[in-house]
């Protein structure tokens, strides 16, 4: 999910590819064609660049043409963004229900279900080896890992507060914090908590992994690099307010938002590159594609900068707040809007090339896997929109 602030109902909370740790990412797993279709956890890769470089088709030139393919009833206000491995689409549904669903990525048709907890599933799920990983709003289990062909509990683990962040999987490692303060590294196979990391405050930011050291924003007003081995403190980096956002981390640079300012810091030191100030707070987490940031903000509008300086290539401005997060495959940007409305624009010059309105606002961020795009919007529906029938 976007771990973020809501709008303006009463607010609840609702790498490359990321070769960081010497490891493939379950989220950018080949065909044995060498092509990417799995996006298969929060930001498509551990490093959250939510970016895809397999468009199958889905390009700035064919987008106008996306259909609905499918819609999946859940209810109202899904703040859980879809993770899909291979035929299989994975998310979570909202307070009420609180249900991890297994959906037939083709068909929208229900595989499993799996009850999480009453207060619903904001964390967006994480798929590898066979297991799905997921956060839960009661502290006890505060993560799941679930069997990802039956829902079968696999293990769990207390984190003592609820988490609404989502798992970044790489290594053998889930890599989760919770509103508790704590950062967790847990070891995928058994939920054997190997290290954890005391961030002094409630944190509701998800973790992003490269280069051996784990990012994330929270507690305190800072941006925090700590090592994925030891959970011992790189760096820290106070910025001009709270962080809601996620970061993304490419080239050597973190990119993180920030109360109204989008930050790209340096990787290992943490030192500031550059920051731009958008119109209002920011709690949707980066994308970067091709030198290009991109980033939502409240102030109703998508920006696009470069990554290298910040200089603003262009704006799109939709009808409400922007708490969603963009995905890019293929030259389009995928970004939703509490205007009630999916888009997608072209990545190059922010031209929007097709919109879809779904009847209340799309909170959660979308996903792009084998020329398909999965969406979830807060009148209680998840989406597949693809260019096939």
């Amino acid at each position: 999910m976007v771990i973020a602030r809501r709008f303006l109902r009463p607010l609840s909370w609702c790498a490359g590819l990321g070769l960081a740790l010497g490891v493939v990412p379950a989220a950018a797993q080949a065909s044995p064609a060498g092509v990417f279709y799995n996006w298969a956890q929060f930001r498509f890769a551990a490093d959250h660049a939510a970016a895809n470089p397999a468009a199958n088709g889905l390009t700035a030139s064919t987008a106008h043409r996306l259909r609905l393919l499918w819609s999946f009833r859940t209810l109202t206000f899904n703040s859980s963004s879809p993770a899909v491995q291979g035929n299989v689409v994975y998310v979570g549904s909202p307070n009420g229900q609180g249900d991890l669903f297994a959906l037939n990525a083709r068909t929208g048709k229900k595989i499993w279900s799996h009850f999480i907890s009453k207060k619903g599933v904001t964390s967006s799920p994480a798929v590898a080896n066979g297991i799905v990983y997921v956060g839960s709003q009661a502290n006890h289990p505060g993560v799941l890992a679930l069997r990802a062909s039956t829902g079968k509990v696999v293990w769990t683990f207390n984190t003592g507060a609820g988490v609404t962040a989502s798992p970044a999987v790489v290594g053998g490692v889930v890599y989760i914090d919770g509103q508790g303060g704590d950062l967790y590294a847990l070891k995928a196979s058994t939920g054997r908590k190997l290290w954890s990391f005391d961030a002094g405050g409630a944190l509701v930011s998800s973790p992003a992994v490269a280069n051996g050291l784990v990012y994330l924003g929270g507690a305190r007003d800072r941006i925090y690099a700590v090592s994925a081995a030891t959970g011992r403190l790189k760096w820290s980096f106070r910025t001009k307010g709270g962080t809601f956002s996620s970061p993304a981390v490419v080239g050597g640079v973190v990119y993180e938002g920030a109360s109204y300012w989008v930050y790209a810091l340096n990787a290992k030191t943490g030192r500031q590159l550059w920051s731009y100030a958008t119109g209002d707070h920011i709690s949707s987490s980066p994308a970067v594609a091709n030198g290009v940031v991109y980033i939502g903000s409240e102030d109703s509008s998508v920006y696009a900068l470069k990554a290298s300086t910040g200089r603003k290539l262009w704006r799109y401005t939709t009808f409400a707040a922007v708490q969603s997060s963009p995905a890019v495959a293929g030259g389009v940007v995928y970004i939703g809007s509490q205007d009630g409305y999916l888009y997608a624009l072209n990545a190059a010059t922010g031209k929007k090339l097709w919109d879809y309105r779904t009847g209340l606002g799309v909170y959660a961020s979308p996903a792009v896997s084998d020329g398909v795009v999965y969406a979830t919007s807060d009148i209680g529906k998840v989406y597949a929109f693809g260019l096939r029938g």
